[in-house]
């Protein structure tokens, strides 16, 4: 395959990653972490880049993606923890979240619509978007003409002349970091690049990227290996330097004014530095950036869907899945976030870990205690910490979760995991011992 083909999957790739939570997170990363913004920003890249790189990686090494990684739990395991995930990038959350923030960004604010009528406007914007997603979605083999040749190139476009204004025209010094950031700043960054929802996003893309690439006559495993290693790597590469510049405008608006939230702040800034053209080309990076995700969640969950249920076609599911997202829309981004987010506290250490462990696979044989005991404790400390968020705090064994190491700064996780995996290990030995025992008797004897 071409180099040119190459940098098309690449971008294609990012333009399904680069969605709402992209354009959000760094911005308001930016103005908490102020003069702790490097340290910040790289625990962010760390798990808003990185580890959906290693996703990819870990999808293209085995057979069926991310089934087959949930699989060396338990087969079970497997076929729930993939569809759930699929559930949650897709219809559930990840799209509808997408639609409403390009309604937010790209729309609302033109007409000011008042809380009577928003419902109404929402409702007409979100028809004619999933119209849009569905008719682009029937298509999958023409997602890289789209989108890598021209939608992600405009996007980059106008994301650099947003930045670029911003650093030549704010000139002040950063803040003081706000409390959150004040110590152990790259380890929030790193908790903060949950919220992106790439990782998750990863374990579907990684059938998309694998599927252009066949489509283009790569059929060889090592090859196809390479390739989606190539194109994360061109992905990642546009994220990282999209998440330090429009990070870095964040971070340069602090000393402007406070705002809620990254969108906020990212309207401030585009009508402080361009006024009304400022606004309008915001609206545009988001409604830009919102579409490509989703429709690279939707192609995603339609062939995820379709190949586990031979019977149902392609485009039924995809239209099942734009009339859900469709509806979901419709409850309104705040009720979308206050679900999703608590969600992904308790998604993102078990991807993690389930990825993780799939790197030391031959260390341990693939022994399924392994990756069972670690799965388990994670599960057991992510539920809980998600659980907390929703408001259900379980009285009797916080005292225990708030002693786990790293426990403060969101990562209680991590020590559990390990034991797990070490407990599995074990036991996988003692297992062992007797049988080889025997074998050895039989060979003295």
């Amino acid at each position: 395959m071409k180099k040119k083909e190459t940098l098309f999957v690449g971008l294609m790739l990012f333009s399904m990653f680069f969605g709402a939570g992209n354009l959000i997170f760094p911005p308001f990363l930016g103005m908490g972490a102020g003069t702790a913004f490097w340290p910040a920003i790289i625990g962010f890249i760390l798990t808003a880049v990185g580890l959906p790189l290693l996703v990819l990686i870990a999808i293209a090494l085995v057979k069926d993606g991310v089934n087959t990684l949930g699989s060396r739990v338990h087969p079970w395991f497997g076929l729930i923890f993939t569809i759930v995930v699929y559930l949650s990038i897709g219809p559930f959350f990840g799209i509808p979240r997408n639609a409403n923030v390009a309604f937010e960004m790209g729309f609302k604010p033109f007409f000011g619509a008042a809380s009577s009528s928003t419902t109404l406007f929402l409702f007409g914007f979100t028809a004619v978007f999933f119209l849009l997603v569905y008719l682009l979605s029937l298509n999958p083999s023409k997602v890289v003409d789209y989108m890598g040749r021209l939608i992600t190139p405009t996007l980059l476009l106008s994301i650099v002349v947003l930045s670029v204004t911003g650093f030549v025209k704010l000139n002040q010094p950063f803040k003081a970091p706000t409390e959150n950031y004040q110590s152990a700043s790259l380890v929030k960054g790193f908790i903060d690049g949950y919220s992106t929802m790439d990782a998750l996003a990863a374990l579907a893309f990684g059938i998309v990227v694998l599927t252009t690439l066949k489509q283009k006559g790569i059929k060889e495993k090592n090859q196809l290996t390479a390739y989606t290693v190539k194109a994360g790597l061109i992905a990642g590469t546009a994220l990282a330097l999209v998440y330090v510049a429009i990070g870095l405008l964040g971070a340069k608006m602090s000393p402007y004014g406070t705002y809620a939230n990254g969108s906020e702040l990212l309207s401030a800034a585009s009508t402080m530095l361009l006024g009304t053209g400022g606004k309008i080309l915001l609206g545009f990076i988001f409604t830009l950036a919102t579409f490509t995700t989703c429709v690279g969640l939707t192609i995603a969950c339609g062939q995820y869907f379709a190949k586990i249920a031979p019977k149902v076609s392609y485009k039924f599911v995809v239209t099942m899945i734009t009339v859900v997202s469709f509806l979901i829309a419709n409850l309104g981004l705040n009720q979308i976030i206050n679900i999703s987010v608590p969600f992904l506290v308790m998604a993102y250490p078990l991807t993690i870990v389930l990825v993780t462990s799939s790197f030391f696979h031959r260390f341990y044989r693939g022994s399924s205690k392994v990756y069972a005991g670690a799965m388990l404790l994670t599960g057991l400390v992510s539920l809980n910490d998600g659980l907390k968020m929703f408001g259900l705090k379980l009285q009797a064994v916080q005292p225990l979760m708030d002693a786990l190491p790293f426990a403060s700064v969101g990562l209680g996780w991590v020590v559990p995991a390990l034991v797990g995996g070490v407990a599995g290990l074990a036991l996988d030995w003692l297992r062992k011992q007797p049988a080889a025992e025997t074998a050895d008797m039989k060979e003295a004897s």
